[in-house]
C-alpha cells in the first residue's frame, strides 16, 4: 500500500521536470539565429507598394538594375525583389541582403544611409535609408547609386571570401605558392593548368562555362608602370605567349576599345584594376576578364592575377563575379589578408556626403 501511494506521488514530479526540461530547450531554441536566406547578388527592398511604383521606387530600382561593367552582354547587377513593411515577418527579415527605405519629413532632415551586420541571420546585411523627402531620396540614388552597387557587390564578395578559404583550388593555391611566393584561394572547380616563365593559367576545363585563372608577373619599374597602355600591353604579350590558339596564328588579345582601368585598394595597398573583353586573334572565341595589378615590394615586381571567362552560352554575371572575388583573396610575400570593407564608417563616410 504504501509504496503504491509512493508511486502514485513520484510520477507527477517526474512529469513536471521532464515538461520543464523540454521547456527550457526549446526557449534555448528560439535564440539560434538562423542562416541567412536567398542567393548570391539578390536584394529585397522593404517599401510600400504605392512607393515602389513611385519615383521613389523608380529612382532606387534604376540603381540596382544597372547593368554590370564589362560585360559582353546586358547583365543586371542585382536579381531584386520588394516587399510591404506590412509583410516583412520573421520568414522575410532573414533575407541575406535588405534594403528598408525610410522617408519621413518629420523625422529627418537630410538623407543618409548606414547599415547592419547579421541583425536577424548570420551573413545578413541590412542598409537603411533614411530621407525627409522624396526629390531629396531621388536625389541621394542619383548621386549615390555607385556606392550601393559597390557596398552589397563587395559585401557579396567579402562572403565569397569566407567561403573559398574552406573550399578552394588546392592546385592553384600550390602553383602561387611555388611560383611567387604567394597565397591564392582559388574556386575549386579549376582542376587543370598550365606553366610557364613567371606565368600560371588553371582551368576548370569545362565544355560550358569555362572559367579561368591567370598569374603572372614582371618587373617594376615605377609608378609610370602603372597606366592603362602599359598595363594592356604587358597583359597582350604575357597572354600571346602562354595562351595560343589552335593555329600558330591564333592568341589570346585585349580589345582595348571595350576595357577600363582604374586605381583600388586591395589588402590596405594600390593595385590597378582591369576589366573588359578580350578575344583570340584570328579566331571567334571570346569573353570577359577582370585583373589586378599589384606591386611586390619585396621582390620589387608586379604580381597580376586574372580571371576570365568563356562562355558564349551563358549569362556571366554569377562566373565573373565568383573568378573576380577569389582576387581578393591574393596575398603577396609578408601581407596580410582583409576584407574588402572592414568597418561602418567607410560606407557611412562616403554616402553621407551631400
Amino acid at each position: 500500500m504504501n509504496n503504491t501511494i509512493m508511486a502514485k506521488k513520484t510520477i507527477p514530479y517526474f512529469i513536471i521536470s521532464l515538461i520543464a526540461l523540454l521547456s527550457l530547450t526549446a526557449c534555448t531554441e528560439t535564440f539560434i539565429m538562423p542562416q541567412a536566406s536567398g542567393r548570391p547578388y539578390e536584394v529585397m527592398v522593404v517599401m510600400d507598394s504605392t512607393s515602389w511604383q513611385g519615383r521613389e521606387g523608380r529612382a532606387l530600382f534604376r540603381v540596382l538594375e544597372k547593368d554590370i561593367p564589362g560585360l559582353p552582354q546586358p547583365e543586371q547587377s542585382f536579381h531584386i525583389s520588394q516587399v510591404e513593411p506590412s509583410k516583412f515577418n520573421k520568414v522575410l527579415n532573414i533575407f541575406r541582403n535588405i534594403i528598408i527605405v525610410d522617408i519621413n519629413p518629420s523625422t529627418y532632415t537630410k538623407t543618409k544611409m548606414f547599415f547592419t551586420r547579421d541583425l536577424n541571420a548570420h551573413d545578413q546585411i541590412v542598409l537603411t535609408i533614411q530621407s525627409p523627402s522624396v526629390s531629396d531620396f531621388e536625389d541621394f540614388c542619383f548621386m549615390h547609386g555607385n556606392d550601393i552597387i559597390d557596398f552589397f557587390t563587395k559585401m557579396e564578395m567579402n562572403r565569397l571570401i569566407k567561403q573559398l578559404h574552406e573550399k578552394y583550388s588546392r592546385m592553384s593555391y600550390d602553383l602561387a605558392r611555388e611560383l611567387f611566393d604567394c597565397t591564392y584561394y582559388g574556386p575549386d572547380e579549376l582542376k587543370s593548368y598550365k606553366r610557364g616563365k613567371d606565368f600560371f593559367w588553371t582551368s576548370n576545363n569545362a565544355a560550358s562555362g569555362l572559367v579561368n585563372i591567370c598569374m603572372y608577373s614582371y618587373k617594376y619599374e615605377g609608378p609610370e608602370t602603372f597606366n592603362k597602355q602599359y598595363v594592356l600591353h604587358k597583359r597582350d604579350s604575357v597572354m600571346a605567349a602562354n595562351i595560343p590558339g589552335t593555329l600558330p596564328t591564333m592568341h589570346m588579345a585585349t580589345d582595348t576599345l571595350c576595357t577600363t582601368v582604374k586605381p583600388i585598394v586591395v589588402h590596405g595597398k594600390y593595385a590597378m584594376e582591369a576589366r573588359g573583353l578580350w578575344y583570340m586573334e584570328n579566331d571567334g572565341m571570346g569573353g570577359p576578364f577582370v585583373s589586378h595589378s599589384r606591386v611586390d615590394e619585396l621582390h620589387n615586381r608586379v604580381v597580376v592575377i586574372e580571371g576570365f571567362v568563356f562562355a558564349p552560352e551563358k549569362m556571366k554575371r554569377g562566373l565573373m563575379r565568383r573568378l573576380e572575388g577569389s582576387l581578393y583573396t591574393l596575398t603577396l610575400p609578408d601581407e596580410e589578408m582583409t576584407d574588402i570593407i572592414t568597418d561602418l564608417e567607410e560606407v557611412q563616410v562616403t554616402a553621407s556626403k551631400q
